[in-house]
């Protein structure tokens, strides 16, 4: 870890245009704004070069993948040495013909690849058909190494999955991040969609709870109509947020704009909360062998 014990990170939430040229250049804008703040990481929202196509299965799509390292690790490269900014980004990886990954990428301040994460958990729902594109993440959970710290970054369905946090803490990150595209079915009922969103903010501040960590959310906000006219699009939800190691909330986007949601955190708050609630010395490792069971039938 760097020794400022005071870490200032940025979310760029945004909506997204099906041109990566007007993408990129609103990225730009927002990482010129948080430099100009102080901040020294940036967390950007799931596959924000393009319209979240995975609404429908259409193979034309593949051509939006690139290689890593390339065009947009490099632009985003050029920027984090520019500004002086650890970002955290999120890209569609060719890795080879017929072989690809939703994968995130971190660039370390000076300009360089510190690491990726490619998704693990790949979920294949009604307007979400990842199954189709992505082929699931090869590098297990480990924290990406930056001036910052270690970065636990994980992917959107990822969220959703309480050992895929822990694991991140169990291999030393400092903090947890979600690069995310989540979004309502405009069909769905206003109590439906509410009970969505807090299902979705409350796993995630358990997991900053369950390991006292510090947690960044960055979603998607806006409609995006589905090209197949299959459904009725997503209206992704926005909120993203930054929460501490005791899951509170330091700072929250609203539901519908573009934002430059700004937090402040207090890293030296994990090693007090820890000693306080000592969840990792008392985990029994001796009787956990059945979480490697994908149920546990009746015998």
């Amino acid at each position: 870890m760097t020794d400022t014990s005071t870490l200032t990170v940025a979310l760029v939430q945004m909506p997204c245009s099906p041109q990566r040229a007007d993408n990129l250049r609103h990225i730009r804008e927002q990482l010129q704004a948080a430099a100009a703040q102080g901040v020294q990481l940036v967390l950007l929202q799931e596959l924000h070069n393009s319209h979240y196509f995975c609404q429908t299965e259409d193979t034309a799509c593949f051509d939006l993948a690139e290689p890593v390292p390339g065009p947009g690790s490099d632009e985003l490269a050029a920027l984090a040495r520019e500004l002086q900014l650890v970002i955290v980004a999120s890209l569609f990886e060719r890795r080879a013909a017929g072989l690809y990954h939703n994968t995130a990428v971190v660039l370390d301040s000076d300009g360089t690849l510190a690491g990726r994460y490619r998704k693990m958990h790949i979920p294949d729902d009604p307007g979400y058909h990842e199954k189709f594109y992505f082929t699931p993440g090869d590098l297990g959970f480990q924290p990406i190494q930056t001036r910052l710290g270690k970065l636990g970054v994980l992917l959107c369905w990822d969220q959703w999955f309480p050992e895929a946090a822990r694991l991140m803490a169990l291999a030393g990150a400092d903090l947890l991040l979600y690069p995310t595209a989540i979004g309502w079915d405009p069909e769905d009922s206003t109590d439906e969609q509410a009970r969505q969103l807090d299902a979705w903010q409350t796993v995630q501040r358990a997991h900053a709870i369950a390991n006292g960590l510090p947690l960044l959310v960055c979603n998607r906000t806006g409609f995006e109509a589905d090209s197949s006219g299959r459904t009725a699009g997503i209206r992704f939800w926005g909120n993203s947020f930054v929460a501490g190691p005791q899951g509170e909330l330091l700072a929250c986007a609203g539901r519908e704009q573009a934002e430059l949601l700004i937090a402040h955190i207090d890293m030296r708050r994990s090693e007090t909360v820890r000693r306080t609630w000592p969840y990792l010395r008392d985990r029994r490792i001796d009787a956990y062998d059945d979480l490697l069971l994908r149920f546990r039938d009746p015998k």
